[in-house]
């Protein structure tokens, strides 16, 4: 179905001075038709640019150089421009609403067939049958640009799959989603595969979601890509999932992708830690009060989106936003940072009101990293961007660099902030709102789009904020970011606060937002890979004379 023959691609050259390194290097290998290959590999490795070459966005959009033949059921990709090959191939992008046309939902779900010419009573039939199989229904209506970041990635989703391609393409279609909408997602590309004969190629960084789907993982590292079974590939991939991690300590063998068969071996460990209880970061209560939230309510027109939230958060708090798609998460992060008013209620940071207070000002209060990372930038190369920054936040020259530096090394300084893989711009946004040091950090899905070890990074530079007095409130769908880092969740659903407190006791008992660690030994709450390490080497220190 899909053929890589020796193929080697490189984007033009920026500088005319400068050597461009290609970004595919002499890749062959062939993806089955009715297959569903898991594309993994680190943040700017090179993933979208191997998809973007299925459907010939690469090189035909992209310019550059390929070498080398990409055929889709004998097409070659250079002979057939992207919108010949639409019949056959569905790309649904990082960004949503790059690839959105239209403006209202059902619309959408309707151009790719009207580009097609399909008659108009099977469009109507397949329109139907894809809000119901992504649960869009109640939404098919609203404007595009109203709906919460899942809720538009579900719609691009959809948005392909009413065109019945043979090959479907997604660049992480599960990075925006909540669990529940994740798993559905999951399941219809999974019927698509067994039922239909699909072959679907898919890069996602949250593994924990998506490897036990797979009939093949593609694991790419510098340009390069290595095939096989998903277990051949985790056995000894440093990128891996909690639960592959978990079998690697324990020493299961064969190693589990699935909770399933890691709860079936996960006996003996139980036993292990019995009596023994997971270490979790405490905030002591005497920390001091950075924001106050009191029985606010924000809607958007007559729609209510946050109805009687009242919160505090002290320094040191790392606190987990979490729920459903739609449930007003970002609103709640806009609510405080000004740019929402309340209708009812009252918001403070420091007993200010965001509100009121200049931009220059507030930065030094409270930043906001949203979820489209590149509505932060405005210069034309990396390093500049960085300056900028360093002068807007009135910080020491080089601090942004500096930052920047720590987070993510192979980013160059004459890059265009926008030319940055999906995770790299979430990283530039990060530090430009770091370098002011607000003693109240906002993040509207921070790891959408980072790599493991690029999250773990994240995770360090979040906790030593938290170590050092500042407050940090995230909006995620990313529970295992959830169970390493967040020493408090606030769950929101229908408007309204419906739990807060520790993470172990909002997260490990919720079958929809427990981490994998938590399913695989539960009923004991433990949440992460690394709470049972150190468990496990403090038990053999007890038992050694």
């Amino acid at each position: 179905m899909i053929t890589f023959d020796h193929v080697t691609f490189t984007y033009p050259q920026l500088n005319s001075s400068d050597a461009q390194e290609p970004v595919l290097k002499d890749i062959s290998l062939e993806i089955a038709a009715g297959e569903l290959a898991l594309l993994v590999g680190a943040t700017g490795s090179g993933k979208t640019t191997f998809l973007r070459s299925i459907n010939g966005l690469v090189p035909h959009f992209s310019g550059g150089y390929l070498n080398g033949r990409v055929s889709i059921n004998g097409r070659n990709t250079q002979d057939f421009a992207p919108r010949e090959l639409a019949d056959l191939v569905g790309f649904v992008p990082q960004d949503p609403l790059t690839g959105f046309v239209t403006d209202l939902v059902e619309d959408e779900l309707a151009y790719s067939m009207e580009s097609l010419g399909i008659d108009p009573q099977t469009m109507r039939r397949r329109v139907e049958e894809t809000l119901d199989l992504l649960g869009l229904a109640d939404l098919r209506n609203r404007p595009l640009r109203s709906l919460s970041g899942g809720q538009q990635q579900r719609v691009a989703i959809g948005s392909v799959l009413t065109a019945h391609p043979e090959v479907l393409v997604l660049d992480e279609p599960t990075s925006a989603l909540d669990p529940g909408a994740a798993e559905e997602v999951l399941a219809a590309l999974h019927r698509l595969v067994h039922d239909l004969g699909v072959t679907v190629v898919m890069a996602e960084h949250r593994l924990e979601r998506v490897v036990q789907y797979a009939d093949s993982i593609l694991m790419m590292e510098h340009g390069r890509i290595d095939n096989g079974t998903p277990s051949s590939i985790m056995e000894n991939s440093p990128i891996a999932p909690p639960v592959i991690h978990l079998g690697r300590l324990a020493g299961w063998n064969p190693l589990p992708v699935s909770i399933r068969d890691a709860r079936r071996s996960a006996g003996p460990l139980r036993s292990s830690l019995a009596g023994q209880r997971p270490h979790l970061r405490v905030v002591p209560d005497s920390t001091p009060l950075i924001a106050r939230v009191r029985d606010l309510d924000v809607g958007y027109g007559q729609r209510t989106v946050l109805r009687d939230i009242s919160i505090d958060a002290n320094a040191g708090e790392i606190i987990a936003l979490m729920g459903r798609n739609g449930s007003g998460k970002s609103t709640l992060l806009r609510a405080l940072i000004g740019l929402h008013n309340p209708s009812v209620g009252t918001v403070r940071i420091n007993e200010i009101n965001p509100a009121k207070m200049p931009a220059r000002e507030l930065i030094h209060h409270v930043g906001l990293v949203p979820q489209e990372p590149s509505d932060l930038f405005e210069a034309q190369s990396v390093a500049l961007e960085c300056r900028n920054s360093d002068s807007d936040a009135g910080c020491e020259a080089g601090s942004t660099r500096a930052l920047l530096a720590l987070m993510a090394p192979e980013i160059i300084d004459s890059t265009h902030p926008r030319d940055l893989s999906e995770g790299q711009q979430l990283i530039l946004a990060l530090c430009i709102v770091v370098a002011a040091k607000p003693p109240l950090l906002l993040l509207d899905e921070p790891t959408r789009g980072l790599d493991y070890p690029t999250k773990g990074k994240l995770a360090d530079i979040l906790r030593g904020l938290g170590e050092t007095g500042h407050c940090v409130v995230m909006a995620t769908h990313d529970v295992e970011l959830v169970a390493d880092l967040a020493t408090r969740v606030i769950m929101l659903g229908d408007s309204e606060i419906v739990a807060d407190g520790s993470t172990g006791t909002v997260i490990t008992g919720s079958p929809m937002f427990a981490p994998q660690v938590a399913k695989i030994l539960a009923p004991q709450q433990w949440l992460t890979v690394h709470q049972v390490e150190r468990a496990l080497n403090n038990r053999g220190r007890a038992e050694t004379p």
